[in-house]
């Protein structure tokens, strides 16, 4: 008997899945499969094309700004078309943007490439994380938004990884891995093409915001709703400061090969496939805002610390861990959202809530590529750990959450 309720509590816990979910996930790696590697070869970029760090960070911040161009058209269309037209318009994209970049011969046609892989994801995210946030309850939400985050996570990862192996082992060139990643994007396809119908958002069970009947851009940006997507710009700015040259610090400054120091920002973004994940059910258990402050401040405090040791082992450790913490609020912050807008408008309101990483993500890059030229990348990283600091003070104190 014991045996038999033990089992029946895994299942229970795990009653929230379904196929649409899967969908979800599933699709979520593969629209963030070509966006981290640009980045992770900015050394091999640099080289190619005789380019500067100011000039890489210009390269790294043209595709955000395309994004923030196409954020609110592409919320607006998802909550007017439905979720499986726009994701099949976000593959069809992201594989336009990846056989450009295959045949890319100068930098203007590479960020014309980079440029496509990017509005992809934007296209991609307010029809999924609508869809998403519509199938399931306040109290269920969580738990599927962690296991859909865990998909993008992964996603993230397998762009470096893929530079880590194929360039850094297979001896590919940084052409092909665009090439090759194409392909499992005919599984995502077929995926989508097998959903049928859309959750309507029937699964509501509190009160929300602004009632039924959904409304413009005016009618979400509440003074709350106004403090939440502050909250995620200043975050925002710092983790796309972070990201942007991370790959170089560790080749130029820690001393890492290209193969190494791929590895090493892509394992951090593994570390998501175990975070997202049990973030959710650890946010569904404990209250979204309650579970993202604690744990955004662990990982605040760890990449701060990380550029204190000169250990490397440790400052790996310290960086992975920043990762882990970033990511195990994930599906806190995505409920959160879910919770500030009515269902009618999510499609918008989830726009809204990644158009902040879209225009910090235009801004960040360049002036970051900057700083470093003139001051290092360790001035860089310090104005990234003020930037989340704030962050954190705004989410703490000036966010209210039900």
């Amino acid at each position: 008997m014991g045996s038999l309720s033990k089992v029946g509590r895994k299942q229970g816990a795990l009653s929230f899945i379904s196929y649409g979910l899967v969908v979800m996930t599933v699709t979520h790696v593969l629209t963030h499969v070509f966006g981290g590697i640009h980045t992770a070869i900015f050394s091999l970029l640099r080289e190619e094309f005789s380019l500067s760090l100011k000039q890489l960070g210009i390269i790294a911040a043209i595709p955000p700004l395309c994004q923030a161009i196409f954020t609110i058209p592409a919320g607006l269309l998802s909550d007017r078309l439905g979720s499986k037209r726009m994701l099949l318009a976000s593959f069809a994209v992201a594989v336009a943007g990846a056989l450009l970049a295959s045949v890319a011969g100068s930098p203007l046609v590479f960020i014309l490439a980079i440029s496509l892989v990017y509005i992809n994801s934007t296209i991609y995210h307010p029809a999924s994380y609508s869809f998403t946030a519509n199938a399931f309850t306040d109290k269920e939400r969580p738990k599927a938004m962690g296991l859909h985050g865990a998909g993008g996570t992964l996603g993230h990862a397998t762009g470096p990884l893929a530079v880590s192996v194929l360039i850094g082992v297979l001896a590919f060139g940084w052409r092909q891995v665009y090439l090759i990643l194409t392909v499992p994007m005919l599984l995502g396809v077929v995926m989508v093409l097998r959903l049928k119908d859309e959750p309507s958002g029937i699964a509501e069970v509190s009160d929300e915001p602004g009632g039924e009947e959904g409304g413009g851009i005016t009618k979400l940006l509440t003074t709350n709703m106004m403090m939440f997507l502050l909250f995620r710009s200043l975050a925002s700015m710092g983790m796309s400061m972070i990201s942007s040259f991370f790959v170089l610090y560790l080749m130029d400054v820690r001393g890492l090969t290209l193969a190494l120091a791929t590895l090493v920002f892509s394992s951090r973004m593994l570390l998501g496939l175990v975070a997202a994940p049990v973030g959710g059910f650890m946010a569904s258990r404990f209250g979204e805002k309650r579970w993202l402050i604690y744990t955004s401040a662990i990982g605040y405090a760890c990449f701060a610390l990380s550029l204190f040791t000169d250990n490397l082992a440790l400052f790996i450790a310290l960086f992975m861990l920043y990762g882990f913490f970033n990511t195990v609020n994930m599906a806190s912050r995505t409920s959160i959202l879910a919770r500030l807008i009515p269902k009618r408008s999510r499609g918008l309101g989830y726009s809204l809530f990644f158009l902040p990483t879209s225009l910090i993500g235009a801004v960040a890059p360049a002036i970051a590529g900057l700083i470093a030229e003139l001051y290092g990348f360790e001035v860089v990283f310090y104005i990234s750990i003020a930037a989340y600091a704030l962050a954190w003070v705004i989410m703490k104190f000036m966010v209210k959450v039900d």
